[in-house]
């Protein structure tokens, strides 16, 4: 019996790590569209994203008959969920906007550092020092892939962008918390979706800024991408705890540094590479640590 706990939280932990590193890449592809989008304001564009993932949430509530009634004991963890999570988009998206694809894709990387701080505050989840050793790593090595542009970002843009990861990462804890308390995933999707489009609608009403046919697609691909990235990150977080699996986020700076190249022509430079290097050495150390520890 206890061999088959084992296995099974083995085969748990190798599916959060599949899951949070298709999420990044969803999330990668939807940074490039919401920057593809054009002269859109953040907020409009943040509504668009979600609306397309309300949708397809409630789809699958309704398609597989799941009941949207959530134990009285996990309503706050949701509520923080929505209200965390409603605040990191935004700010993410602002910083899309205003910074570099790079810049902004790192500040929002900062979010798995906030899940493993909030992991240990509020779920008392441990952290061993090897595994905050690593997480240090992974961080300079981001600093190393933005080091050209960060100096020249706009401070408000910038500590907006860390605002940014500070709510996502306080958002993929609470659907840690969400999942130990048996809330299924289309659920927490859908509510935070929801919550998230009826929270700008009174900005929408009175500063929507018309489209074109091109961009309203785009915006629909984004919001494709961030539903699909919004599924896998929620089935990670419900698989395996934050400080386990998180650090594999740091792939979408991979991601979006490839995307970038083949939509923009962005070329890494040398402390790109270096910082690459840094963050697949941390995932692949604390990847070898983490099983030893299964």
């Amino acid at each position: 019996m206890a061999d088959l706990k084992q296995e099974q939280k083995r085969d748990n932990y190798i599916r959060g790590i599949g899951m949070i590193v298709l999420s990044a890449f969803c999330f990668a592809c939807m940074n490039i569209c919401v920057r593809l989008a054009g002269e859109l304001p953040s907020v409009q564009k943040s509504f668009f994203r979600n609306l397309v993932a309300a949708v397809f949430a409630g789809g699958i509530v309704w398609k597989d008959g799941i009941a949207l009634r959530v134990p009285k004991e996990a309503c706050p963890a949701l509520i923080m969920r929505c209200l965390a999570g409603t605040l990191g988009i935004l700010c993410n998206f602002y910083a899309i906007d205003h910074l570099l694809i790079a810049d902004a894709s790192i500040l929002n990387k900062l979010s798995p550092f906030f899940a493993i701080v909030f992991s240990f505050l509020l779920l008392k989840e441990k952290i061993a020092p090897f595994q905050a050793a690593c997480v240090a790593v992974a961080f300079c090595g981001c600093l190393f892939i933005v080091k050209p542009g960060f100096q020249n970002a706009a401070l408000i843009a910038a500590l907006t962008g860390v605002l940014g990861g500070l709510g996502a990462g306080i958002a993929y804890t609470m659907v840690r918390r969400l999942g130990i308390l048996g809330v299924r995933g289309p659920v927490i999707v859908f509510f935070f979706s929801l919550f998230s489009c009826v929270a700008v609608v009174p900005w929408m009403l009175f500063q929507y800024a018309p489209m074109t046919l091109r961009q309203g697609a785009v915006l629909l691909m984004a919001g494709l991408c961030a539903a699909g990235g919004q599924f896998s990150i929620t089935a990670a977080y419900t698989y395996a705890p934050a400080g386990k699996i998180s650090i594999y986020d740091y792939s979408q700076i991979i991601f979006a540094s490839a995307l970038g190249f083949a939509f923009f022509g962005e070329i890494p430079d040398m402390y790109s590479f270096i910082g690459y290097l840094l963050i697949i050495a941390a995932s692949l150390l604390i990847f070898l640590y983490n099983r030893r520890k299964l």
